[in-house]
């Protein structure tokens, strides 16, 4: 099943009689998603406006990732939030993940750039919110709900973004001596000072990165100004700019069960103190990824965030939601797929 129009994937989904997995690039899988018919829709491509001057991107679902990235570096502009990818990679993809990079320190994550969504419902209906269209039909902000859905409200068919300069300069400054926890107090110093911050993260041999962009004179003298306050946790030297891809493309690549935890960083050192060296970390301390022996469930302390498994062999693993947030779900669900057509999805 491969529409081309939105109106044939209108079409498909009102004709279904079992459940549907909608399928963009299938590179971010979690275990257990992906069950019921693939409903590909790749062939669902192409940008449909794109104002430069207004900041303003409407494309289509299945539209490559890579065709919107060339589309905005034509222009000296970019998606502020820094999707991440491996090929093959979907812009719906990235919307239906919520996939952030790590610019989410200071430009929010993907359902902040995301102003405006088209998809259809379980039932066949063309949903429009937000955007140029303005029109809401449920009384719901249908943009943040679809961000981050993962296929189980509607297929997205058309996502509006507002798009960002890139910025001209680029500085990393690194503290390679730095483990996990201790690089939190310094990412920490780091996000709360006055530098504009656009990445605090860490990776095994690198220790923690620090990144600033904007004008020249500004990122040289922010950079030097950084060093200063960051001297008490360690060695400061200039890192490379590369390893920022290297935080979370190809997370998944494993035949290992790597587990995603958010939470607030001050609570990062608590849980670190129970897990094996991460993969990496980003966002100051508030993303860790970790790998674990297959089937083995990480023993955590009580924090205010999540815990998955996103990558193995084994099935799902997904911690139960506290009632409201179940609840939730279940009236969503209702709302937007009575039929359960895409069930096929965890």
């Amino acid at each position: 099943m491969r529409p081309e129009t939105e109106g044939q994937l209108a079409d498909l989904i009102r004709g279904a009689t079992a459940p549907l997995s909608i399928t963009g690039g299938g590179t971010r899988p979690w275990p257990g998603e992906g069950g019921g018919t693939h409903l590909d829709m790749t062939a669902l491509t192409g940008v449909t406006l794109y104002e430069p001057e207004a900041l303003t991107l409407v494309v289509r679902a299945g539209t490559p990732l890579e065709t919107v990235r060339q589309t905005l570096t034509a222009e000296g502009q970019m998606l502020a939030f820094e999707p991440v990818g491996r090929d093959g990679s979907t812009i719906g993809g990235v919307a239906a993940t919520n996939a952030s990079g790590p610019r989410r320190v200071q430009a929010g994550a993907a359902r902040d750039a995301m102003i405006g969504v088209r998809f259809v419902d379980g039932q066949g209906e063309v949903i429009r919110n937000g955007g140029r269209v303005m029109k809401n039909v449920t009384g719901y902000d249908l943009v943040k709900l679809m961000a981050g859905s993962r296929g189980r409200l509607g297929a997205l068919s058309e996502i509006s973004f507002r798009t960002a300069p890139l910025p001209p300069v680029t500085a990393t400054l690194a503290l390679p001596d730095l483990d996990a926890a201790a690089a939190i107090p310094a990412l920490s110093d780091a996000l709360g000072g006055p530098f504009d911050v656009s990445g605090a993260a860490w990776l095994p041999g690198q220790g923690a990165l620090i990144r600033l962009e904007g004008l020249a004179a500004s990122v040289k003298a922010r950079a030097a100004d950084l060093g200063a306050r960051l001297a008490p946790h360690g060695r400061v030297r200039q890192g490379d700019d590369a390893t920022w891809h290297l935080l979370h493309e190809n997370i998944q690549d494993s035949d290992a069960d790597i587990w995603r935890i958010t939470c607030r960083p001050s609570e990062a050192p608590a849980i670190l103190s129970h897990l094996p060296e991460p993969i990496s970390m980003d966002w100051g301390g508030a993303l860790i990824h970790v790998r674990l022996p297959a089937g083995q469930i990480p023993d955590l302390p009580r924090f205010s965030g999540h815990a998955r498994r996103i990558a193995g062999a084994a099935p799902a693993l997904r911690p139960a939601a506290d009632p409201l947030t179940a609840r939730l779900e279940q009236d969503l669900q209702a709302r937007f797929d009575p039929r359960g057509i895409f069930g096929g999805q965890v």
